[in-house]
């Protein structure tokens, strides 16, 4: 199969190019890092790439939490126009198969239940609770304390920033791509991705990748809130395979099918700097209580139907590969 693979050049990109040729695959980067006429929103230059293409891998957007809605613009832009553009060459192309590269943003908070109320969804938390280090939402009928636990793909979405917007309006493209083509599309909403190549040294990049560049510089990891908020850390090349398998799969025509795409093993953020803090011989990290308006405190992947699905199960464990990720090369934005 002759894939295309925008973004091909970046982080997660150029692990999915190295798996789809492992499985034997011909993928063709396009990225603007490789070539600066390669913009996913340019009609013509992404035509031009499409030409004898059977699938497209689509990772090309613009991440992380960004500035508020001072960037909203540009995260509109690229994201979403670029992937409208890349949508609607595809039509005219002929190219009917589709992998997108979603994110557990699309979620907000994740999957909460009240002892008396089941599975509830709390709202986004207050300033005032945050500035008093009161971290953790609470029931929104009683107030109690509620317990996290794995959200599935058929939980309402609940985007809580603008990046976490634009990664909803991609999937909403690529449903409506598929509904008037015939066309099957495949978002894996991936969880927090970490590994070797991860971007350095930018406003856009993951926690991961902040810890990561502070023990470089022989300074300890700065951990926001208390280090007790839940994420789902997946490895990079598992990720990668996961794209392989979606390409491969027998995906139903004329609709989207989300993945969650996680370890399905929750760490706390807390644990992941101790780990990688460990592993490179660097000082403990620094839980300082500061927090990011528009976070969210827990969210964690059940994975279980890509797994089912798809045949796709990660290979990569915590530990190892934290290990790996402390001592790999990292790369500029």
């Amino acid at each position: 199969m002759r894939v295309l693979v925008t973004g091909g050049a970046g982080f997660i990109g150029s692990h999915v190019v190295e798996a789809l040729t492992a499985h034997g695959h011909e993928p063709v980067v396009y990225d603007v890092r490789s070539d600066p006429g390669d913009d996913v929103r340019d009609p013509v230059a992404v035509a031009r790439a499409l030409d004898g293409v059977d699938a497209v891998c689509h990772q090309a957007a613009m991440v992380g939490l960004g500035n508020g809605v001072a960037d909203a613009a540009e995260y509109v832009s690229h994201n979403d126009g670029g992937t409208a553009v890349l949508v609607a060459a595809m039509a005219e192309a002929g190219v009917r198969r589709l992998v997108l590269a979603g994110s557990m943003v699309v979620y907000g908070e994740g999957r909460y239940a009240c002892p008396v109320h089941g599975v509830v969804r709390p709202g986004p938390r207050a300033a005032a609770d945050l500035d008093a280090g009161r971290f953790e939402p609470l029931c929104p009928s009683c107030g109690a304390e509620l317990a996290p636990g794995l959200v599935a793909e058929d939980a309402p979405v609940d985007p809580r920033n603008v990046y976490a917007t634009t990664k909803l309006a991609q999937e909403h493209l690529a449903a409506a791509w598929a509904r008037v083509t015939g066309g099957a599309a495949v978002s894996l909403r991936y969880h927090n991705v970490y590994g070797p190549r991860m971007p350095r040294d930018t406003p856009y990049a993951g926690v991961a990748s902040f810890f990561r560049s502070s023990l470089a510089r022989g300074e300890a990891p700065r951990v926001f809130e208390d280090g007790r908020q839940r994420r789902d850390f997946v490895h990079v090349r598992d990720v990668a395979d996961a794209n392989a398998a979606a390409l491969e799969a027998e995906a139903p025509a004329g609709v989207m099918t989300a993945y969650n795409t996680g370890s399905g093993e929750p760490h706390t953020v807390g644990e992941m700097a101790r780990a990688l803090a460990s592993a490179s011989g660097g000082p403990e990290p620094v839980v300082t209580g500061e927090y990011r308006l528009g976070d969210v405190r827990h969210v964690t992947a059940d994975s279980a139907r890509l797994r089912a699905e798809l045949g796709w199960k990660p290979r990569v464990g915590f530990e190892e590969g934290m290990t790996e990720f402390a001592r790999a090369g990292m790369r500029g934005a």
